[in-house]
């Protein structure tokens, strides 16, 4: 009986109430409306437009950077940057302006950073590897340290770049193997073909030979080599022959070195060496015992 007199209680005191409980509630909610909706339209508004603007920004600002450069693969990475940069910016916009938004709506950001904050650090600690990959993968195409095309040297892995990200960089090599190799495994950067590439010639004859009549006409194929309708395009410099390079067992080994253009020594070196031996056998030059030359890549190496 009590149980039903206490019931019945409550609910006349809320039926009492409900007019004042409905007053406050709508009091609330246009103080709400009118106070607190167009700050957060206002806060919404400013980093849809903010975003919109460092878009554009960043767009032009990749046009006109890739207006200054030559065709080529460099222009992907100026779109690659472009975009990271764009992304992070959006990032810290859409980050600041959701937490304007819930302290607008009277939430307690404290517990909420809190917990962000841990959770960050947890996934850091689980994820540092693929975090060095995409701070190395940044800096590398940032620094322009290569192209798509180059051929270079990494993690002990030495190829043609195939593609390139921020998680990592494709190589293939000269027997076509593909190798993946992660951004933070890159410690140092060597770049054969940066800018061009230098193929050094090793060519031993007979120590007999007298000297001034091999480096002649090692000159004469060179200059005919470099005036090649084919092959001169190839060469960016007129080819050197400094000399005798090393003396010994009988023969006498001569130096001649040609810059390329990038990635094009291979080529200019069949030919080099097939205009030396048709060159040698008409002029009667002795080889140093079977006869050999010998052929050592030099690019322009850039480390970073």
């Amino acid at each position: 009986m009590s149980f039903c007199l206490l019931q019945t209680s409550l609910i006349t005191e809320a039926v009492v109430n409900m007019p004042a409980l409905l007053r406050d509630w709508r009091q609330d909610t246009l103080e709400f409306l009118r106070h607190d909706v167009p700050k957060i339209v206002l806060v919404v508004i400013g980093a849809y437009v903010l975003i919109r603007v460092l878009r554009a920004v960043a767009r032009k600002s990749a046009e006109l950077q890739i207006r200054k450069l030559p065709p080529g693969v460099r222009v992907q990475q100026v779109r690659t940057v472009a975009s990271v940069l764009t992304s992070i910016g959006v990032f810290v916009i859409s980050f600041v302006a959701m937490l304007m938004v819930l302290g607008q709506l009277g939430l307690n950001l404290g517990p909420m950073l809190a917990s962000a904050g841990i959770a960050g650090l947890a996934i850091g600690f689980g994820a540092q590897t693929l975090v060095h990959d995409f701070i190395n993968g940044f800096f590398i195409l940032l620094e322009n340290q290569y192209d798509i095309g180059d051929t270079i040297r990494i993690a002990g892995v030495k190829g043609t770049v195939e593609r390139m990200s921020l998680r990592n960089t494709v190589l293939r090599d000269e027997d076509g193997t593909v190798h993946m190799v992660p951004n933070s495994a890159i410690q140092i950067v060597s770049n054969t073909t940066r800018d061009w590439s230098q193929l050094a010639l090793r060519v031993t004859v007979a120590y007999s030979e007298p000297s001034d009549k091999i480096v002649g006409l090692l000159k004469h194929i060179g200059a005919d080599l470099r005036n090649d309708e084919t092959f001169g395009q190839e060469i960016v410099s007129d080819i050197d022959v400094p000399g005798i390079d090393r003396v010994g067992n009988g023969e006498a080994e001569y130096l001649v070195l040609i810059k390329t253009r990038p990635n094009k020594q291979y080529a200019v070196t069949r030919e080099m060496r097939r205009r030396i031996k048709d060159c040698f056998e008409k002029n009667n030059v002795q080889p140093a015992g079977p006869g050999r030359i010998y052929v050592m890549d030099q690019g322009a190496p850039k480390a970073s």
